[in-house]
Formats: structure tokens, sequence, C-alpha cells
């Protein structure tokens, strides 16, 4: 009943919306962190945003001009679905697409800042981002989920098999060696069991591979679910838009709903938003993400609130 009523529509009303941060509002969300039993953090495409890992603009035109100019690609999401006639021109936009995201990069303050924010708590984080961000900022990786796969493991194409490939080697690789966007040849990736082309590890269609990590990090979220489905925690959304929200924003929702002893903070630019049946118990801040974080990080309660 509860995602019948409440997940199409929202007006003014129903929402508890702060474009602006005053001391109080940090203050809340820092004591609401201390004094919880666990938090459980849900990362969606905002949180890079926010740290500048930007798919379009000039962050997109330094790396992938010779391609816009080519076929009008504007931004690397669409260009990840672009048609191109040969396995070494799609490999040349990939070995990029990964390099620049991936590899050739480091952990966003954004992340960061999360990290010395929650770091002491019983904490897990869930995300549908595959940039590794999460990782590369220190987080245990124990108490993660990917969910939609990530930036640096292949699968087979097929797929014939259920497990995935690291590929840093190879893509570094490719970025060497490739010429007018396009790797050798004999650098194009084959699936070693059956030989097919490979691919990338992202949740696009009914073919990705869910290998045996990423089973074993769905145990553990699970796990942490049911140790503290009925205790003091807190859901903190940073950057979930609405692209994917059955995944993170409505379980969220939903699980705040059924528990009076938890909290729903949201966080992010444009698209802070709670359901009325759950306003008196969050905090939705449409404002930036770093920004936030970085007053978080900052802030020190005082010994009596």
């Amino acid at each position: 009943m509860f995602l019948k009523k409440k997940m199409n529509r929202f007006t003014e009303d129903c929402l508890d919306i702060r474009s602006s941060i005053s001391e109080a509002t940090l203050l809340e969300i820092k004591k609401k962190i201390d004094d919880a039993d666990a938090v459980l953090v849900g990362i969606g495409a905002g949180m890079s945003t926010s740290a500048g890992l930007t798919y379009s603009g000039e962050r997109f035109d330094k790396y992938f001009n010779d391609f816009k100019e080519k076929y009008g690609i504007t931004d690397m999401y669409s260009g990840g679905f672009y048609p191109f006639e040969t396995l070494e021109e799609y490999w040349g936009w990939w070995s990029r697409h990964i390099y620049y995201n991936r590899y050739d990069i480091k952990a966003g303050e954004p992340y960061l800042k999360l990290l010395s924010l929650i770091k002491d708590k019983n904490y897990f984080v869930i995300t549908t981002n595959v940039d590794h961000q999460v990782q590369l900022a220190g987080f245990d990786k124990m108490r993660l989920f990917y969910t939609q796969g990530d930036y640096g493991l292949w699968q087979c194409s097929v797929p014939c098999h259920n497990k995935t490939y690291d590929n840093e080697i190879e893509v570094r690789e490719m970025i060497a060696k490739q010429s007018e966007m396009k790797i050798p040849t004999d650098l194009i990736p084959k699936c070693p069991v059956c030989n097919a082309p490979m691919t990338m590890n992202l949740r696009a269609d009914s073919t990705f591979v869910e290998d045996e990590g990423w089973n074993e990090a769905k145990g553990r979220y699970t796990e942490f679910l049911k140790k503290y489905s009925d205790k003091k925690i807190v859901f903190l959304e940073l950057g979930v838009g609405g692209n994917t929200p059955v995944i993170i924003k409505y379980p969220f929702w939903r699980m705040t709903d059924k528990n009076t002893d938890s909290t729903y903070i949201c966080i992010n630019k444009g698209e802070a938003v709670c359901p009325d049946s759950i306003k008196e118990r969050s905090i939705c801040i449409n404002y930036d993400i770093s920004t936030v974080l970085e007053d978080l990080h900052k802030k020190h309660l005082p010994d009596k609130m």
C-alpha cells in the first residue's frame, strides 16, 4: 500500500526540502548518525557528479573530442551505446571510458568526507555506481554491494559462464597502443572459454553476469538488513535519481516507513524528495552533496544537545 500510494507523484506539501544548510540542520544530521545503531548508505550517480566525475561538457571534450567530431556523440553515457562498426573502434571507445573513469583517477572528496563521517559506525554501502570510487576512498569492501557492475570487470558477451575478469592490464595496453580511435586487432578481448567477444560487466540487459563476488556482497547486504531492521538506523541516500529507484530509493522509503526508530536522510541537488508518510522522520536537502559532506566533516557536536 505504501508503494502504491506514494511512488508516482510528489507535491510540495509532502516534501521536507531544505535548500539552504543551517547550523541546526547540520547538527541534526550529525547527531542522527552519531546516535544510530547503524548507517545504511545508498549512493547514486549524483555523488560522483558532485565529485567532478562528469560525463559531458569539458571533461568529455578533453578525452573524447575525436569521437564527438566523427560521430556527433556528446557525452560518455550515450557513447557507450553507440553501434560502432568494428570491435577495434568499440574498444577504442571503451578502453578510454574505463581508463578515465576507473584507473586514471583518484577518490573524489565527497567519498573521502563520507568515510570520515561514518567510518566508526556499523555501516554498509549499496551503490549503483560502477566507477570504483567507494573502494578508492578506502571503504571496507566487505561492507559494499555494487549492484550494477564495475568498469574494472569484463565478462563473456554470450555469456557462456558465470565469471568476471579484471581488465586493468589489458585496458592500459589498449590506451598505450590505440591509434585513430582504434585498438590493434590482436588486443580485442575474447572469452577464454568460448572465444566469443568479451563485454563490459555492466547491467544493461539479462546477460549481466552476477558472479561469485556479486552474490557474496548481496548476501552480506541482506544480513545487514536483517540485523538492523528494527534497530535505530539511518538510511543515508546520496545522489540517487529517478533512473533506477527500485534499487535504493524505494527500498529506503519502505524500510523507513516500517521502522519507526529509523531516519531517512536524502542529499541530492534537484532531487531531494520523500513521501509524506515518512516526512516527520526525514531530512531532505536539495543542495550539492560535496558541500554538505564537507560541512558535516567539519562539524562537531557540542557536549550536550
